[in-house]
């Protein structure tokens, strides 16, 4: 099969999910004896290219008119490559850039698609799917009827991809401006600065749940705790739909998922729609007050035990006092 991973980038180099679809390409690239190509979209684009080379050929889009992510032009390059170049298979990691992108591009095509992917496996000849249904409660395995075929990985399933010893081939695409549609308009970006890691990216992730009273409180005990371990800070959709915390920190089958080495949720009851999100977590440390919340049952530790009294001694300790 012919393989066209769409890459998310920062403007230095491609994130660790989109690695992760790498890591999915490749095998499929083995099983099937096919190839696979890196897909860079956006403007100076350099250095971003000069990475994805580290481990596959790398086509790249680098055009003033693709410089912010409106999902239309960028479906319109990823279905003129897809026809252009024979591509059987598009794949990207399961994020809210490729949410954005991909099912236009898939609707435009006429493909088939299958989102979220945790697994995948050939059965007499085809290439099948698992993904999770039910908020995780059930896997099923799907087979795509139609071509191309469009994917998510989720990056959690497949350990990111390593850089080859020699770089590849790096191939401009030529793109015409006047064919790219111009029915939306990129207004502006409003993002929060943070030198904390991605919530998707970080090795620790520490939530904070419905106990947490507000936003101040949330940064102190939270965002204390997770700087005091390098982690990232997430929540649970109670403190997003309360105003305590943004969209962006939402973990949860309709936020971000994640499944870092350690996990720790503070105050989180554990509802099935946030656990669908971090179950998969190797390492899950639960703090709450009430001993029959449902996080415990997916917990490793458990303790039970008000989050305003442990979290304080919690980074004291870790302060050496």
């Amino acid at each position: 099969m012919r393989v066209l991973i769409l890459c998310e980038h920062d403007g230095k180099g491609i994130r660790l999910g989109s690695r992760s679809a790498v890591a999915f390409a490749n095998a499929v690239e083995e099983q099937t004896r096919g190839s696979v190509e890196c897909l860079l979209l956006g403007h100076s684009l350099a250095t971003v290219a000069q990475d994805a080379a580290a481990y596959a050929p790398v086509l790249v889009a680098d055009h003033p008119a693709l410089a912010n992510p409106v999902a239309d032009r960028y479906a319109k390059v990823i279905t003129d490559l897809v026809k252009e170049r024979g591509f059987d298979l598009v794949v990207a990691a399961a994020t809210t850039f490729a949410k954005d992108i991909l099912p236009r591009a898939a609707g435009v095509l006429g493909g088939a698609m299958a989102s979220e992917v945790i697994g995948h496996e050939f059965r007499e000849g085809r290439l099948c799917f698992r993904r999770p249904l039910f908020a995780g409660a059930v896997v099923a395995t799907v087979a795509l009827h139609g071509k191309p075929q469009i994917v998510t990985v989720r990056p959690s399933a497949y350990a990111p991809a390593s850089a080859r010893a020699e770089y590849s081939a790096i191939t401009n695409v030529t793109i015409d401006e006047a064919s790219l549609p111009k029915k939306t308009e990129f207004e502006a970006l409003q993002s929060k600065l943070s030198n904390r890691p991605d919530v998707t990216e970080a090795r620790i992730v520490i939530s904070g749940g419905r106990a947490i009273k507000n936003s101040e409180d949330f940064e102190r005990l939270v965002g204390g705790l997770a700087d005091k371990l390098h982690a990232a800070t997430g929540s649970s959709r109670a403190l997003v739909d309360a105003g305590i915390t943004p969209n962006a920190f939402q973990v949860g089958q309709t936020g971000k998922v994640v499944a870092p080495e350690l996990y720790i949720a503070l105050g989180i009851s554990g509802a099935v729609q946030h656990l669908a999100g971090m179950k998969n977590s190797k390492t899950i440390v639960a703090i709450n007050s009430d001993p029959e919340a449902p996080i415990f049952e997916v917990a490793d530790y458990c303790l039970v035990g008000d989050v305003y009294e442990i979290v304080p001694q919690w980074i004291a300790g870790l302060n050496g006092k």
